[in-house]
């Protein structure tokens, strides 16, 4: 029998939080120095580009605008463009990274539609492959991520700054 750790996810099974008062996204937008341990891949000038800390496949993405607005209906053009283009470079990075045989991307609005934070709309990039959500998921309602958030974030944080050098980025911040 082989054994699969993954320690760092206990806190978010038990139900315990890290709540510091706030909008999370808010606080990150606002922790630049910070970028690291808040798992930031990148900051345009509109829409921040993070890695879901308890993420339901390796390489879960979240594109957060800077606006704290509930609904994609309220941000203005500028961020819905911008929001758009990181989404590309968010599948081209995973598609690099990963070669997933497929993504799902999505945004939840209010909580009725399953978003976590229902104050602040954001938006989920994920890869997915065949058979990744298996009895684990459905049996004992616990995901399998094979790798650690922190080597997920180098690699998807490398990928996204040689894309920026490249100028496929989109809008800088």
């Amino acid at each position: 029998m082989k054994n699969l750790w993954a320690p760092w996810r206990m806190s978010y099974l038990r139900g315990e939080s890290e709540a510091k008062g706030g909008c999370l996204f808010c606080r990150t937008l606002e922790e630049a120095q910070s970028d690291e341990s808040n798992l930031v891949l990148h900051r345009g000038a509109h829409v921040l580009a993070m890695l879901n800390k308890y993420p339901y496949s390796n390489g879960h993405i979240l594109l957060v605008p800077a606006e704290h607005m509930p609904s994609l209906e309220d941000l203005p053009a500028e961020v819905m463009s911008e929001l758009a283009a990181l989404s590309q470079t968010a599948l081209r990075v995973l598609r690099s990274a990963y070669s997933p045989e497929g993504f799902n991307v999505g945004v939840n609005i209010g909580a009725a539609g399953g978003a976590g934070v229902p104050e602040h709309v954001h938006m989920h990039v994920l890869p997915r492959w065949a058979g990744d959500t298996n009895f684990m998921t459905t049996v004992a309602e616990m995901r399998i991520v094979p790798e650690e958030l922190a080597v997920t974030y180098r690699r998807l944080r490398d990928l996204m700054t040689e894309l920026r050098l490249k100028g496929d980025l989109g809008r800088e911040a």
